[in-house]
């Protein structure tokens, strides 16, 4: 089949939908300081725990996915250079990267004032090194590593494409993951500079995480090709019983966060399980691509690169509320984490949307041209 022939692929909206539903909720599972909720008793972690294991369905890792997919479509339909397929990609993810590492290193204050660290991050900010570890690993904020881990990745891109014309190769994210655990393993028990160590894992990742762009290009290559309606109901109840399984797989990870209070290490089957839902749940999505499915996925899926990055910013000040008014000393966890997430949720796809709509910002949600973009049209507008 010609993939120009193909109609809106509905189902991946859908799941880009649902990923950044997971992706808030994940994040609003923990306490202040992003851990199980330790000075809670046992029975009161369950609930955040399990609601972070759900969504956990689509992590960070899922939108690696999406977007080595999107990578794949794009270059087995224009075949452009690999300087340009570069140029462009860095256009589209390392500016607004750039406007929120700044934004986020100065917004993390407000929260840092409020709970009353506000001197550690004043000593980070004046440190050369933080400034690096910020811009190289996106350390400013815990979800900020995904854009400059995605665009190494997206060097790797000659590489994953054999995996459209042999979709076996998709296989190889089981490797590379293996191959990441162990190494990750090994790092860690160095007795190396700590910032060394994070610039070593992170490297690691990288080629841990390229295993998803064989498995995206694969998976592209098998829609590509078309898949009847038959065949895919059955891929639809193979990824959910694989899913389930992957589910199965991480539960004694979290069992060890609600009986201590923090969050374990994933070394064993737990690491399988968690690093390969994303692949089961893509095809889950994807095998329901003959459902019908409501156009407002679409719409929806317009802003889930702004909810990735606006969404913590939401969080904080919700929590910054809950702490300063004092409620958060009387309600119990589970009450914080739903309260945190109905807001959460709603709040950060209307901040999306609303930065959409704004000109001289849409830029830094990935959805308008660039302040200088737009002047230099103006420019060559005006010439003419």
């Amino acid at each position: 089949m010609n993939t120009r022939a193909k109609p809106r692929m509905v189902w991946f909206d859908a799941n880009r939908v649902f990923a950044a539903m997971g992706v808030v909720l994940i994040h609003s599972s923990t306490d202040f300081a992003g851990q199980p909720f330790a000075n809670a008793a046992a029975d009161e972690r369950l609930l955040p725990v399990f609601l972070r294991s759900i969504g956990e369905f689509s992590g960070s890792e899922m939108f690696f996915l999406f977007s080595l997919f999107l990578m794949a479509m794009r270059v087995d339909t224009k075949l452009p250079s690999y300087s340009s397929a570069i140029g462009m990609q860095a256009k589209r993810l390392l500016t607004p990267f750039a406007f929120w590492v700044v934004f986020y290193a100065f917004f993390r204050l407000v929260k840092a004032n409020a709970f009353g660290y506000g001197p550690y991050i004043m000593d980070q900010l004046a440190q050369p090194e933080s400034w690096l570890g910020y811009f190289v690993l996106g350390k400013v904020q815990y979800h900020m590593h995904f854009l400059p881990t995605l665009f190494v990745l997206f060097m790797f891109y000659p590489l994953m494409r054999v995996a459209t014309r042999y979709p076996i190769f998709g296989l190889a994210l089981f490797f590379t993951l293996g191959v990441m655990n162990s190494t990750q393993g090994f790092v860690w028990t160095l007795d190396i500079d700590a910032g060394l160590r994070d610039y070593l894992i992170r490297a690691l990742k990288i080629f841990g995480y390229v295993g998803y762009g064989f498995a995206a290009f694969a998976i592209y290559g098998l829609w590509k090709d078309g898949i009847p309606r038959g065949e895919s109901r059955l891929l639809r109840r193979g990824a959910i019983y694989f899913a389930i399984l992957a589910y199965l797989a991480t539960l004694p990870f979290y069992g060890v966060a609600v009986k201590t209070g923090a969050w374990g290490v994933r070394e064993g089957w737990d690491f399988y399980g968690h690093f390969l839902m994303p692949i089961f749940m893509m095809l889950f999505f994807m095998g329901g691509q003959f459902l019908e499915w409501s156009p407002k996925w679409s719409n929806l899926a317009r802003f889930t690169f702004g909810v990735y990055l606006v969404h913590p910013l939401i969080i904080d000040l919700l929590d910054i509320a809950l702490f300063n008014s004092g409620a958060s000393a009387s309600m119990s966890p589970w009450a914080i984490v739903l309260l945190r997430y109905a807001f959460a949720l709603p709040l950060s796809f209307a901040l999306a949307v609303g930065l959409s709509r704004l000109k001289p910002l849409a830029w830094t949600i990935g959805l308008g041209p660039t302040p200088w973009e737009t002047w230099k049209s103006a420019k060559k507008a005006g010439a003419k």
